[in-house]
C-alpha cells in the first residue's frame, strides 16, 4: 500500500514523484483489469487512483505527464491473441463524480461551457452503471458486420464471432428505418446468477474461478475459441453509439429509444430527461434497489440530452465533457492504531504514518495510512492505541476519517521537533502546516530522494539507474550528488562483480549516463527540484531565456534587487513570486550553486528551442476579453487550445493575438496601446475554420 502526502502542501517535486508512481501503479491495474482480465485492486480502488492522480495535475498543471493515465483509456492490445480493430470514432471513458456536489458541479461547468443563463434547463437523461466488457457493435445496412472490444479506445480486438452467441445482440436490426452504418455501443455483462453458476461448474472441473462478473464476462467474450464464449450466460446492455451515416433523432433519449426498437436492451423506462434534483433523486432510488439488481452497477451515468449541446461541449483527452458517472460510496471500517512513524521526503518534509492492526477496507488488507500532517494528528486527536474508522474515498489509500476512542486516557502523540534521519531541527515555516528537516541536502533522506528524482522519467530518465541502485551507490560514498552521476564511468571495474552486476549490465548502465550529456535544458532544470519548478514551468522559463546560465543570471539579479530582472521573469507566462523567490533562494545557497557548476561541468545542455505546430496560431498566445455571445469564455479557450495556441487572462507585449467582444475593457485599451492585433468573435470563428 502506498502513502500519500496532503495535496495541499506537497512539493513540485513530491508532486512529480507522485504522478511518476501514479502512472505506474495505474498502467499495472489497468493492464491486469482489461487485458489480463485478473485486477489485483479492487474497482473503488482503481478510481480514487484515477482521482488522486487528477487531484495532482489539477493542483499542479504544469507537472502533467507525456504519459498522464487521464489521457487513457482502456489499455492496448498489442499482445492479445485476438485481432485488432481500428475504431472508427474514439471509446471514450467517464470522469467521476463521487458526491451530490460534484454532480452539481458538473451541471454548472456545462451551464458555464455552453454560457446558459440560469434560467436555462440543462436536462440530462440518467441509467445504471453496469459493470461489464465495453463492446462496439457495427451495423451496415442493418446487418452486424464487426463487433469490437474497446481495448485502448482507439485500437480494439476483433470479438465478432463471438458475440454471435449474446443473445441480447441481434445479428440484423429490426425494422427498415436506420441509417446505412451505425455502431452501436455498450457493455457485455454477467447477470449475478449466471456468474454464480459458472463459477460453481468452474470449481466443479477443478479450473480457475472467476473474480467477479465483470471480470467472468470479459474473460467469456475475448476467448480464441468462440465456442467457450457460447457456453457462458453472457447478456448486453445497450447505453449508446459511435460511428454513423446519419442519426435518427436530435437528443440521447431520442436516439436510445431508436436503439431499443432495432432490439436492444436498454434503460428505456429512465430515458427521460432531468433537473438536477431528479438526477439525485435517481442516483438514491438506484442505490437503494442496488442489492436487489439481478446484475452488478457501480452507479449512475448522466448526459447531456441535447446533441447539439453534446457536439459543443467535445471531448478532453479521454472522457467527454457531456457525460459523468455518479460513483457509490466507498467502504468504511475500523482498526487499531498500532504506531505512527515519520517518513522524511525528498523535500525535507515530515510525513506521519500510521501502522494498522490489519483490516479489510474495499476488499484490500490495509496496514498503514498517511496521517499527513502534525495538525492532521492535532485535529483527530490520534494516539497509538485508538480505535480509528478508515475510508477508501478520494484518495489513492484509505484516509482516517473518524476517532472512536478520543475521550478516553491515553498519552498524547508529540509531533518530533528533529529529524529522525539525521537529527537536525524540523520546524514549520510561517505560513505551512508542514514540518520540514532544516538540513537540505545535508540529510541522507534528501540527498538520496532527490537523486532519484533527478534520473526519474520526467527529468533525465537515466534507464538502469533506479531507486534500489541510487541507495546501493550513495551508501558507497559514489553518489552525493548529480555530477556524481556522470563521473561513475570512473568506477566501472568497482561496480562489475557486485552483487547484480555483470559487464553488460554495467556497460548499458553506463551507456544510458554517456546519453544524457547533452540533456534537454528543461528536464534537467526540474531534475534539480527547485520548490515550485515543475516540467513547464522550466520549460517556460527555458523558452525565454532559452539557456541554463542565462537563467542563473537573472534569477541572481532579480534577487539581488534588480528590478529589471525580476520584471523579465515575472513577465513570463506562469511564473510568479512563489517561483521567482524560490529561485533567488536555490542560488542564493553556496551548496546549490556548487553542486549547479558541478553539474554543468559534466554536461553540456543545448540552448531550449520549442517547435511548434503548423496552424494559424500555433504556439502564439491569445487573450479573449468581453462577452463572447456564440460560445463561453471555457469554449473559446479550448478552441485556442486545440489549435496550438496559448490561452492568457492578462494582456501583456508578450500577446499576439486578441480576441475582443462587446463590452471589452482596459485590456482592449491595452492591446491597442501595445499595438496587438484585435479581432472580433466572427474572425476568430474564420480562424477556427480554417484550421479546421
Amino acid at each position: 500500500m502506498n502513502d500519500f502526502q496532503d495535496i495541499a502542501g506537497l512539493s513540485e517535486a513530491d508532486a512529480a514523484n507522485e504522478l511518476m508512481r501514479l502512472a505506474r501503479q495505474i498502467n499495472r491495474a489497468r493492464r491486469k483489469y482489461h487485458l489480463d482480465d485478473a485486477p489485483e485492486i479492487p474497482d473503488a480502488d482503481y478510481d480514487a487512483m484515477i482521482l488522486r492522480n487528477e487531484a495532482l495535475e489539477a493542483a499542479f498543471p504544469h507537472l502533467r505527464r507525456p504519459d498522464s493515465p487521464s489521457d487513457k483509456v482502456g489499455f492496448e492490445v498489442a499482445a492479445s491473441p485476438l485481432s485488432k480493430v481500428v475504431h472508427e470514432a474514439r471509446m471514450m471513458s467517464l470522469d467521476n463524480a463521487f458526491s451530490d456536489g460534484e454532480l452539481a458541479e458538473f451541471v454548472a461547468r456545462v451551464r458555464r461551457f455552453l454560457a446558459l443563463g440560469e434560467d436555462v434547463p440543462v436536462p440530462m437523461t440518467a441509467e445504471p452503471k453496469i459493470d461489464g466488457l465495453s463492446c462496439s457493435l457495427r451495423y451496415e445496412g442493418g446487418v452486424l458486420v464487426r463487433a469490437a472490444t474497446r481495448g485502448d479506445g482507439q485500437v480494439g480486438e476483433d470479438v465478432t464471432p463471438n458475440v454471435a452467441h449474446v443473445a441480447d445482440i441481434p445479428q440484423r436490426l429490426a425494422g427498415d428505418d436506420h441509417p446505412e452504418i451505425f455502431e452501436i455501443r455498450g457493455e457485455v455483462y454477467m447477470e449475478k446468477a449466471g456468474f454464480l453458476a459458472l463459477n460453481a461448474a468452474q470449481a466443479e472441473k477443478g479450473d480457475k474461478l472467476f473474480a467477479n462478473p465483470r471480470n467472468a464476462a470479459a474473460g467469456s467474450l475475448r476467448q480464441k475459441d468462440a465456442r467457450v464464449t457460447a457456453s457462458r450466460p453472457l447478456r448486453f446492455y445497450a447505453h449508446g453509439w459511435g460511428a454513423h451515416s446519419a442519426l435518427p433523432a436530435t437528443t440521447q433519449a431520442g436516439v436510445m429509444e431508436k436503439i431499443a426498437a432495432w432490439g436492444f436492451t436498454t434503460a428505456l423506462e429512465d430515458w427521460a430527461p432531468r433537473d438536477l434534483p431528479a438526477m439525485i433523486d435517481y442516483y438514491n432510488d438506484l442505490a437503494a434497489r442496488r442489492a436487489a439488481l439481478p446484475y452488478e452497477i457501480d452507479g449512475v451515468v448522466y448526459k447531456v440530452d441535447s446533441l447539439d449541446w453534446q457536439a459543443r461541449l467535445g471531448f478532453v483527452a479521454k472522457a467527454p465533457r457531456w457525460a459523468i458517472a455518479r460513483k457509490f460510496p466507498a467502504e468504511q471500517a475500523s482498526t487499531t492504531l498500532e504506531a505512527i512513524d515519520i517518513q522524511v521526503g525528498r523535500t525535507g518534509k515530515l510525513t506521519p504514518v500510521g501502522r494498522l492492526v490489519p483490516l479489510q477496507v474495499g476488499g484490500v488488507t490495509v496496514t498503514n495510512v498517511t496521517l499527513h500532517n502534525r495538525d492532521e494528528i492535532a485535529r483527530l486527536g490520534l494516539r497509538i492505541g485508538d480505535r480509528v474508522v478508515l475510508q477508501r474515498a478520494g484518495d489513492v489509500i484509505p484516509q482516517v476519517v473518524d476517532n472512536l476512542t478520543r475521550d478516553e486516557e491515553r498519552a498524547p502523540f508529540i509531533f518530533p521537533d528533529h529529524c529522525p534521519e539525521c537529527g537536525s531541527e524540523a520546524v514549520a515555516e510561517e505560513g505551512e502546516v508542514d514540518v520540514r528537516c532544516t538540513a537540505g541536502l545535508i540529510c541522507p533522506a534528501q540527498r538520496t530522494e532527490r537523486l532519484k528524482h533527478f534520473v526519474s522519467r520526467g527529468a533525465l530518465d537515466i534507464d538502469g539507474l533506479g531507486e534500489k541502485t541510487i541507495e546501493e551507490f550513495f551508501g558507497l560514498g559514489w553518489l552525493e550528488s548529480p555530477a556524481d552521476i556522470f563521473r561513475l564511468r570512473s568506477r566501472r571495474d568497482e561496480i562489475v562483480g557486485r552483487p547484480g552486476w555483470q559487464d553488460k549490465s554495467v556497460d548499458n548502465l553506463l551507456a544510458a549516463i554517456e546519453a544524457r550529456r547533452q540533456p534537454d535544458a528543461a528536464r534537467l532544470l526540474f531534475g534539480l527540484g527547485i520548490r515550485h519548478v515543475g516540467v513547464v514551468t522550466a520549460r517556460d522559463l527555458l523558452k525565454r531565456l532559452t539557456t541554463l546560465p542565462a537563467l542563473r543570471a537573472a534569477a541572481e539579479r532579480a534577487h539581488a534587487g534588480d528590478d529589471e530582472a525580476r520584471a523579465e521573469l515575472i513577465g513570463i507566462d506562469g511564473i510568479g513570486p512563489a517561483v521567482l523567490e524560490a529561485l533567488g533562494d536555490f542560488f542564493h545557497e553556496p551548496h546549490n550553486v556548487e553542486v549547479w557548476d558541478d553539474l554543468l561541468g559534466q554536461v553540456n545542455p543545448p540552448p531550449y528551442v520549442v517547435e511548434t505546430q503548423a496552424s494559424e496560431v500555433a504556439g502564439k498566445t491569445v487573450v479573449f476579453t468581453g462577452k463572447l455571445e456564440t460560445m463561453s469564455r471555457d469554449e473559446a479557450k479550448a478552441q485556442a487550445e486545440r489549435l496550438g495556441a496559448r490561452a492568457s487572462g492578462s494582456v501583456s507585449a508578450k500577446t499576439d493575438l486578441v480576441v475582443a467582444g462587446p463590452g471589452a475593457g482596459s485590456k482592449l485599451k491595452q492591446a491597442e496601446t501595445l499595438n496587438i492585433p484585435v479581432i472580433d468573435e466572427a474572425g476568430w470563428a474564420e480562424i477556427v475554420a480554417r484550421a479546421g
